[in-house]
C-alpha cells in the first residue's frame, strides 16, 4: 500500500511518499480500516521535528487521526462490521502505525462510528481537537452553564470545536483571534465576544467584557506568553486550562487570585497504555456524534491535500497562519 514514511527527525523533506507492506489482522478484536482521509495536527509536525515518543527505529507512519471504511473484522469483533464508516484517533506517535496510509489496523474498541452528515474528510479532521477541546472544557475546566470562558486562538484547531462545545454546555464564550475576519469567522461558529489580541494583548479586554472580573475558565491553545497574560484574564478562584508547556513564569498573581491550573494533553492515554482513559475518548467521539448530527457540532477544514503531497501540508501547517484544520485525502 502507498503511505507517508517519516524518514529521519527534521524538516518537511522528511516525509517520503513510499510502498510498504499492507497491515493485516493480528488479534480478534481488531478492524481493519481502508482509510480515505487523515487529519494533520500539530504534534504531527512536533514529531516530526523532535522525533518519536518510544525507543523505536525510523521510519515510521506519523498521523493520529483517521477515518474510513471497514473493509475486515476480527473474529470477536462486536460493534463494526464490514462497510461501517468510522473515526478514531489512534496510532502515529511511534509505536503503532499512523493514519498518513491506504489502510490502517487497531483494536474496535479505539474505534467509533462516525457522524452520518460528516463527509469522510470533516470526520477525519475532528477526532484529537474534539477530545482536547472536552478535556480542557468539562473534563479539566468543570464549565458549567451560564459561567464564561475565554478561549484563546478561537478560529483554530482546537479553538473552533472548543466555542461550539462550550455554547453546546449554554456557556458565555469570549474567544481571542489574530484578525477582523477571523472574529467574524468565530461569531459564526457561536463565539459571544471576540477579542483581536494583537498588538495590544487582551486581558484588558476581557476584563472590560467581564465587568472587571475576569473569565471563569480560560483555555490556552497558544503558549507561554498567552499563558502568562491570561492569568490577569481569569477570575479570582477560576480556571486556568494550557494544552501547552507554559515555561517557567511568576505564579505569584495566580496564586493570589486562587486559580485552579491544568494541563490538558490527550495523548496520554495513547502514551501511557490507559484503556479506561481511551475508552472515555470514545465515549467523547460518541457523544460529538450524536451532537453532530443534530447539526450543532460543525467541523471547518481550511485546506485539503493528497497523501502524496503530505510535506507539503505540513509546512503549511507550520506557518501557524491557518484556520479550522488541514487534511489529507487517500484515493479519493
Amino acid at each position: 500500500m502507498k503511505a507517508i514514511l517519516m524518514t529521519a527527525v527534521g524538516d518537511a523533506s522528511t516525509l517520503s511518499y513510499q510502498d510498504i507492506n499492507e497491515p493485516s489482522l493480528n488479534n480478534a478484536t481488531q478492524v481493519k480500516v481502508k482509510l480515505e482521509a487523515a487529519g494533520i495536527n500539530p504534534v504531527d509536525t512536533k514529531v516530526r521535528r523532535h522525533g518519536v515518543f518510544y525507543p523505536l527505529p525510523l521510519p515510521t507512519v506519523l498521523g493520529c487521526d483517521g477515518a474510513g471504511v471497514i473493509t475486515e473484522t476480527g473474529a470477536a469483533v462486536k460493534n463494526f462490521k464490514v462497510g461501517d464508516k468510522v473515526w478514531f484517533c489512534n496510532g502515529g506517535l511511534g509505536r503503532e502505525q499512523g493514519n498518513y496510509a491506504e489502510y490502517a489496523v487497531l483494536d474496535e474498541r479505539w474505534v467509533s462510528a462516525s457522524p452520518t452528515n460528516y463527509s469522510m474528510i470533516e470526520a477525519a479532521a475532528a477526532p484529537l481537537v474534539l477530545i482536547t477541546a472536552w478535556g480542557a472544557l468539562f473534563s479539566k475546566g468543570q464549565l458549567k452553564a451560564g459561567q464564561t470562558v475565554l478561549i484563546h486562538a478561537g478560529t483554530g484547531g482546537v479553538g473552533h470545536v472548543a466555542i461550539q462545545l462550550a455554547k453546546i454546555k449554554g456557556a458565555r464564550v469570549i474567544t481571542t483571534v489574530s484578525s477582523p475576519e477571523k472574529a467574524e469567522f468565530a461569531k459564526h461558529l457561536g463565539a459571544d465576544e471576540t477579542v483581536i489580541y494583537h498588538p495590544n494583548g487582551f486581558a484588558e479586554q476581557v476584563n472590560q467584557l467581564t465587568n472587571g472580573k475576569g473569565s471563569d475558565l480560560v483555555i490556552d491553545t497558544v503558549g507561554p506568553e498567552v499563558f502568562k497574560e491570561s492569568i490577569l484574564a481569569t477570575a479570582h478562584f477560576g480556571r486556568l486550562i494550557t494544552l501547552l508547556d507554559p515555561g517557567q513564569i511568576d505564579l505569584s498573581e495566580a496564586r493570589l487570585r486562587n486559580l485552579l491550573i491544568g494541563f490538558e494533553l490527550m495523548l496520554t492515554p495513547m502514551l501511557r497504555d490507559l484503556d479506561d482513559a481511551r475508552d472515555a475518548h470514545v465515549a467523547i467521539l460518541n457523544q460529538c456524534k450524536l451532537w453532530a448530527e443534530q447539526g450543532l457540532l460543525k467541523v471547518n477544514v481550511s485546506q485539503t491535500f493528497d497523501l502524496k503531497e503530505a510535506s507539503s501540508a505540513h509546512e503549511f501547517i507550520e506557518t501557524g497562519h491557518t484556520s479550522g484544520k488541514i487534511v489529507l485525502t487517500i484515493n479519493m
